[in-house]
């Protein structure tokens, strides 16, 4: 039997595991695509099987969490496959919390069966609630169909969380109408620093708003509460007294967050990366394809967490305005 626990050098346990099962997406969000992108060849990606035998793996090693991501998650053929295949764990209590991050374009279809499957809540990334601004961020994608895949989540009883890049100069002002309209639906929101990884066919530091910034501009129009409230991502809350709702900040460059990091993420075609701002990876598909057990699986598992960094290198000013890491962000998963 494997180890159930997995620590790493600095005494972390590792109990979440974010999984990118594609990197492809309908969108090409000006923040984290080029506008015309090459993806992966399909046979460079796991298959649905493959991806299975690895979050078990990751499971029977201690990961409680699990999070889907992309690309868009749910633009894989069959993915819900995958998903019902992977809601055993939760039936064995082996998985406490199975769920994913989507752009929400492919909610209204797959909510019900999302809920069916044991997710529970999903985090829906939304910078604008202005449509022609959503085009323009998106580049590809339609506010209303985002408004409806959300709306159904909701009927369909997944908690929903917001998901907003802050963009400086794009979507700022609108920061706080967004809060409050995502407070008036019953969803938290987190709002998140843009991250420099991959080339995205501009300067970052035009994009570059330090959440240190916002916070204190909405401290000036709302009571913001601190709270000890954690998801077991890098989300720092606070819940505003006027709304009632919970707000959190993802603050990669502001405020590290990496003291208590215990994710690790795993790519679309089988690589681990230890770190989302380091380059250092393992290659999980060859041990995976080499054997029909999982040996030599754990033992490559093992091995990379004994390299998880202590943290990320992720600055942004004018000196360093180009992407820290090269992969994008759709490949390592959002």
């Amino acid at each position: 039997m494997p180890e159930k626990h997995m620590i790493d050098p600095y005494g972390r346990t590792v109990t979440y595991l974010r999984v990118s099962v594609t990197d492809r997406c309908d969108f090409r969000c000006v923040y984290c695509m080029s506008e015309h992108m090459t993806f992966l060849p399909k046979p460079d990606l796991l298959t649905l099987e493959e991806l299975d035998r690895v979050c078990s793996a990751f499971v029977a090693k201690g990961v409680r969490k699990l999070r889907l991501t992309g690309g868009e998650p749910l633009v894989r053929r069959d993915v819900m496959t995958l998903i019902r295949s992977l809601g055993r764990h939760l039936e064995t209590g082996a998985l406490d919390e199975l769920t994913l991050t989507t752009n929400g374009s492919q909610l209204a279809r797959h909510a019900g069966d999302l809920y069916a499957a044991g997710v529970r809540r999903i985090n829906v990334s939304l910078d604008t609630l202005d449509a022609s601004l959503f085009q323009q961020i998106t580049r590809w994608g339609r506010l209303p169909q985002v408004l409806d895949g959300i709306a159904a989540a909701k009927r369909a009883g997944l908690h929903v969380k917001i998901n907003t890049v802050a963009l400086k100069d794009v979507n700022d002002a609108e920061l706080p109408s967004l809060i409050e309209w995502a407070h008036g639906e019953g969803h938290d929101i987190t709002l998140i620093e843009t991250m420099p990884m991959g080339d995205i066919d501009g300067d970052r530091t035009d994009q570059y708003l330090p959440l240190s910034q916002v916070r204190g501009a909405l401290a000036q129009r709302w009571t913001l509460d601190e709270m000890d409230f954690r998801t077991g991502g890098p989300a720092r809350y606070v819940r505003i007294a006027e709304t009632g709702g919970k707000l959190g900040f993802i603050t990669p460059l502001t405020h590290n967050f990496c003291e208590s990091c215990n994710r690790v993420r795993l790519t679309c075609t089988g690589t681990l990366y230890m770190c989302l701002g380091q380059d250092d990876a393992a290659d999980l598909r060859a041990p995976l394809r080499a054997s029909p057990d999982d040996g030599l699986l754990h033992t490559a598992i093992d091995e990379a967490i004994t390299r998880k960094p202590k943290g990320h290198d992720f600055i942004i000013d004018r000196d360093h305005n180009r992407p820290a890491v090269g992969r994008h962000m759709s490949l390592t998963g959002g």
